[in-house]
C-alpha cells in the first residue's frame, strides 16, 4: 500500500522513513513529486495544520496522506514559538535564525524557568477518514547550541533526564524519545491495525 508524506523537508522525510521502516508500505514524499503545492500552514493550532496538509494532498492525489505539524512550546515565552516554530524569525527563516532568535529572547531567563516541550500532531487522511495522533517530549532550553546532529531547535533543546540536546543524540536515540518519534510510533500502530 502506498502512503504520501505531505512534506518537502528532506530532514523530516529521513526521520519519518526510519520510524516507519518496519511497515510493509511504499512511503513517498511530496519532495519526490513536482506536481504538489506547498500547503500554507495558517490554522490556529498544530492539529489544524496537520489535517489541512494531509487533506489537501489526499484530495489532489487520492493517495492516503500523512502530515505533521510540530511546535516548540517554551513556558517562559507563554508557549511561543508554538505553531509559528518554523517561521519564528520570519516567513523564510532558516533553522539558525530561529534558534538565534530563541536564544536571544531567553538570554535573561534563569535555568529554573527554561522548561519547554516539543509537541507533534500527525494526521492521516484516507478514504476511510481523518485520524490524528500526537506526541510530546519534555525538556529545557539551553543557553547555547550543543551538538551537530538533526535539525531545527535540536541544538538548544535538552531532553529531560538525559543531559543531552537532541542534536547530541543519534537518530535512533532521538526517534525513541522524541515528540515526532512518539507521534509516529502511534501512527505506526494505527496503520498496522488498518493493514490487518
Amino acid at each position: 500500500m502506498q502512503f504520501l508524506l505531505a512534506t518537502k523537508n528532506r530532514d523530516k522525510v529521513i526521520e519519518i522513513r526510519a520510524k516507519l521502516a518496519s511497515l510493509n508500505i511504499d512511503l513517498i514524499s511530496a519532495a519526490d513529486r513536482d506536481d504538489l503545492p506547498d500547503v500554507v500552514e495558517d490554522a490556529p493550532d498544530l492539529e489544524g495544520n496537520a489535517i489541512k496538509k494531509a487533506k489537501t494532498l489526499f484530495e489532489i492525489t487520492g493517495i492516503p496522506s500523512i502530515a505533521d505539524d510540530t511546535g516548540l512550546e517554551v513556558d517562559a515565552l507563554g508557549g511561543a514559538p508554538g505553531v509559528f516554530s518554523s517561521r519564528y524569525s520570519g516567513p523564510n527563516a532558516t533553522y539558525a535564525e530561529n534558534v538565534n532568535k530563541l536564544l536571544s529572547e531567553m538570554k535573561h531567563v534563569p535555568s529554573a524557568n527554561r522548561s519547554a516541550r516539543f509537541r507533534t500532531v500527525v494526521a492521516l487522511v484516507s478514504a476511510t477518514g481523518t485520524r490524528t495522533v500526537d506526541g510530546a517530549c519534555l525538556g529545557t532550553i539551553t543557553t547555547e547550541k550543543r551538538g551537530s546532529g538533526n535539525f531545527g531547535y535540536d541544538p538548544v533543546f535538552e531532553v529531560l533526564g538525559t543531559g543531552k540536546t537532541m542534536a547530541e543524540m543519534t537518530l535512533d536515540e532521538k526517534n525513541k524519545i522524541s515528540h515526532r518519534g512518539r507521534a509516529f510510533q502511534r501512527l505506526l500502530e494505527l496503520i498496522q491495525k488498518e493493514l490487518t
